[in-house]
């Protein structure tokens, strides 16, 4: 079949199989297989497609049909205008935890140390790192698979950090200027509600809030004041419909909380001052 058969075969299958952005998702593999730009296409798409190239797209089509992410396939993600490797063994970096990093470099200054808890991928603290000045960053994962994908990323990035394996502030030592974090906040009910794409390929413990998808921020903020400096500052992303319940968890311990909504103007992000 030609090229424009070809990418038509995907686009058909994928729209069979209610993938929602499924013509975007078609072309995108199509670009990775073979791979070719949309300008050579355009020039090529009458010509004949090899079996090679054929039988790649097919592959990764087929297996988008069966809801693998998008991202799992081509093994990337682009955040903050960077390039991010990712796996199942961490979240899909979301252009929603863009608005985390955005309100909190309004806040960094060279020499300030960093925090991030839950890393995963290292999206946040190496966006943080790479887009600002003189700041040192430390990151903390429960998994020592995301930590492989986030010094990967520091890497692939030239970015260095410090990437301690534990839970939450387990084995962290020192203090710090900003803490930042991105917890699992869904509550476990309605995990089996959730798109197949998150629900069946994301790793569940990055999903799981606990029953009411509070238990991490409870934590955070409990103990991030012994890990803060003076005028240390905490940042996390939090539900379109938790800004409520976290703020008051917030405002036991620290000043001037804030809410910050995303560009869908959902709730987003919840920061303040630690306490003194």
């Amino acid at each position: 079949m030609t090229l424009a058969q070809l990418l038509k075969s995907g686009e058909d299958r994928l729209q069979a199989a209610g993938v929602g952005e499924w013509r975007t998702d078609a072309w995108l593999l199509f670009e990775y297989a073979l791979p070719i730009s949309r300008k050579d296409y355009l020039l090529e798409r009458g010509r004949q497609a090899t079996s090679e190239e054929s039988a790649r797209y097919e592959n990764l089509t087929e297996k988008r049909s069966r809801r693998v992410p998008l991202q799992h396939l081509t093994g990337c993600q682009e955040f903050m205008g960077l390039s991010f490797g990712v796996s199942p063994d961490t979240l899909i970096p979301r252009q929603d935890t863009e608005t985390l990093v955005e309100e909190s470099l309004k806040f960094m200054r060279p020499g300030m140390r960093v925090l991030d808890l839950c890393t995963g991928s290292g999206c946040i603290l190496l966006s943080v790192l790479k887009l600002a000045e003189g700041l040192e960053g430390v990151g903390t994962d429960l998994s020592e698979r995301a930590l492989c994908v986030a010094r990967q990323n520091g890497e692939r990035l030239g970015v260095k950090a410090a990437w301690l394996q534990g839970d939450l502030f387990e084995n962290v030592t020192g203090s710090f200027d900003r803490i930042l974090s991105n917890p699992p906040y869904i509550p476990r009910g309605i995990i089996e509600t959730l798109e197949p794409e998150v629900r069946d390929h994301e790793p569940p413990e990055a999903l799981d809030g606990g029953t009411d998808g509070l238990v991490f921020y409870r934590k955070i903020t409990e103990q991030s004041p012994r890990y803060l400096r003076d005028e240390g500052m905490l940042f996390m992303e939090i539900g379109y419909d938790q800004a409520d319940a976290v703020s008051v968890l917030m405002e036991a311990h620290f000043t001037d909380v804030r809410v910050v909504k995303d560009l869908a103007g959902l709730d987003r992000v919840i920061y303040g001052t630690v306490r003194t």
